[in-house]
């Protein structure tokens, strides 16, 4: 375990703490505990916005080149922080796989001991690779998301562990400056923004962004939110907890959101909508967006996109006015889980071929 270190201002950070610190809960005693997170591209889709018409434009918020390759870097820099600031040692989290990187990677550079509670056998490998590296001390249970948060809840309040988890607050405040950045960027919010909801604090936090930035005057609107759960957990759908989830976009495989309250919120107060998505559907949006607009998202990810598609399917996007901006978040780089990519990709199109260039071009078609 690292020792503790005392991390002093970092004159060159651009970090969303040191961006957005006038929104955020910290003062001069908070340490800033930052791998320089957020400031992600937010990348114009244009056959996303062709599919929709209407000159409807789509951008895609891609989170998954934050440091550690998901949207939970925003929340953990200041739950970390604030962590610090309180003098803990330790802390611990339930994770499918994101939640675990992005707080072990944080606990090490503010010299914490980090402990993650993972449901056996229901997190993909590139996640799991992550959290040993940042040398998490790591702990497979029998059972589901829902039972592991349960467990890390008994913990926290018990043993003294700092919870980073989305039920903490200082999670929510971080994520919410992704709206912040899309506003920046804009100069105004889009008319729809389209997540995937598992836990349910994201949709939660862009919404409390949103509503901030639009109180401060640095919006004239507010957007509609689109959120997507998958059949197998879609308890905000259902209106019920769903006690066996499952899912194969295994970050928003939870029956039981820690947020449930704060996605209904957003969704009503927005004049939103959420919906279920098929793995099928998930899964052709996570190929589709690969091979039409170069981004390689996880399946969870994907969601958003699929989301997109079935609304304007529906009729939905051709009642918004034409011309106006769309945005969908993508939550994770598709590196963290290749296997299930390549698995529906049929194993990959690796052509073999001798090593001359007649042979090259005939396994391509196109010898003479």
């Amino acid at each position: 375990m690292p020792s503790p270190l005392s991390v002093p201002p970092v004159l060159h950070d651009r970090g969303v703490i040191s961006r957005y610190r006038k929104y955020l809960p910290v003062t001069d005693a908070t340490p800033i505990v930052s791998l320089n997170e957020g400031s992600t591209p937010l990348i114009h889709a244009v056959k996303l916005s062709a599919m929709v018409g209407g000159g409807r434009q789509v951008y895609v918020k891609y989170e998954g080149l934050n440091p550690t390759c998901s949207f939970k870097d925003r929340g953990m820099t200041l739950a970390i922080s604030k962590a610090a600031e309180e003098g803990a040692k330790a802390v611990i989290c339930a994770s499918t796989g994101n939640t675990s990187a992005a707080a072990a990677a944080y606990a090490v550079r503010a010299g914490m001991r980090c402990v993650v509670l993972l449901p056996a056998g229901k997190i993909s490998m590139g996640k799991l690779a992550q959290a040993v590296v940042y040398g998490a001390d790591i702990v497979a249970i029998e059972g589901n998301f829902d039972d592991a948060l349960d467990l890390v809840r008994e913990l926290g309040s018990r043993d003294g562990f700092a919870v980073v988890n989305s039920i903490n607050p200082f999670r929510i405040e971080g994520q919410k400056t992704a709206a912040f950045e899309i506003i920046d960027e804009f100069g105004e919010a889009p008319a729809v923004h389209c997540l995937p909801v598992g836990n349910a604090g994201n949709i939660t936090a862009y919404w409390k962004g949103y509503k901030e930035y639009h109180a401060e005057g640095k919006s004239t609107r507010l957007p509609k939110m689109w959120g997507a759960q998958a059949e197998g957990s879609a308890p905000i759908v259902r209106g019920e907890v769903v006690k066996s989830p499952d899912t194969v976009a295994t970050a928003i495989r939870i029956g039981n959101p820690a947020s449930w309250e704060g996605a209904n919120d957003a969704i009503a107060s927005s004049d939103g909508h959420i919906r279920a998505l098929s793995d099928e559907a998930i899964l052709t949006a996570q190929a589709w967006l690969a091979a039409n607009e170069g981004i390689f998202v996880e399946p969870a990810s994907a969601a958003s996109i699929g989301c997109l598609m079935a609304a304007a399917e529906e009729g939905m996007v051709e009642k918004l006015p034409e011309g106006v901006n769309i945005v969908c978040t993508v939550t994770g780089h598709g590196l963290k889980d290749i296997d299930t990519a390549m698995h529906h990709a049929g194993g990959g199109k690796v052509l073999d071929a001798k090593a001359t260039a007649e042979s090259v071009l005939d396994v391509l078609g196109m010898a003479h």
